[in-house]
């Protein structure tokens, strides 16, 4: 028998979608130029944006087009920096990773050549780049090592906040606003804690699951939680 679980009822939205209109940077999010040659721009401002864990600056070019940018560490206000082709190897410029040192850091890379920058954008995190071919690879943060077409662009250096995990939440208040701006869910309560009117994992004389956690892939949404049953059951035979 299916239940009405939170997470049936998160899927279908209503109050759990992110406040994009509270965010500094807006729904349009965070892009490089597209342009050709190089472009030169300014640091104006150095700003918290709700819901993202760097600070972004606010940058004006030459042409008096503004944008905002994922700050890095180091960043100031007036600080000059560059967009394009044949730039410094500095921080806080941005350029293809074909023409980025092997070794160095950087982060907010695309993944494909004009996307805007979709890896490596969370507060004090880094990619390194590993080696130049047909494709540049990067190790991630993660340890992966991820080969990428060498026209895509990336930032030098290292995403700015990268402290605030030393910083304790300190009471529960802190915590719900800082998942609130992310539409996320908090507290989190295990299945095992509920009735079991609330979760199949619910219910006992004490806390446990009572039966096995994985269920079929075609189970109904009230009765998916768990682990989900796996493709291949059995091991590959050896030749």
């Amino acid at each position: 028998m299916g239940k009405r679980l939170k997470t049936q009822r998160r899927g279908r939205g209503s109050i759990y979608r992110s406040p994009s209109h509270r965010h500094r940077v807006g729904r349009g999010g965070i892009r490089y130029l597209k342009s050709k040659t190089a472009i030169k721009g300014q640091v104006k401002d150095l700003q918290h944006d709700p819901g993202r864990s760097a600070p972004v600056a606010k940058v004006v070019t030459d042409d008096g087009v503004k944008t905002w940018v994922i700050a890095n560490e180091g960043m100031r206000v007036e600080q000059e920096v560059l967009y394009g082709t044949d730039v410094p190897n500095a921080s806080g410029n941005v350029l293809p990773i074909s023409e980025i040192p092997e070794g160095t850091k950087i982060f907010n890379i695309e993944s494909q050549p004009g996307d805007g920058g979709k890896f490596v954008r969370a507060g004090g995190t880094y990619a390194t780049v590993v080696s130049h071919g047909v494709k540049t690879v990067i190790q991630l943060p993660s340890g992966q090592f991820k080969p990428l077409d060498p026209d895509c662009k990336a930032t030098i250096g290292v995403v700015a906040g990268g402290g605030r995990k030393d910083k304790p939440m300190i009471k529960a208040g802190k915590h719900w606003y800082a998942t609130r701006s992310r539409a996320k869910k908090f507290p989190t309560v295990s299945g095992v804690a509920m009735n079991p009117v609330n979760h199949p994992h619910g219910g006992g004389a004490h806390q446990h699951v009572g039966k096995p956690s994985t269920v079929s892939r075609h189970a109904p949404p009230g009765r998916k939680v768990g682990r989900l049953s796996p493709k291949r059951k059995s091991k590959k035979k050896r030749k």
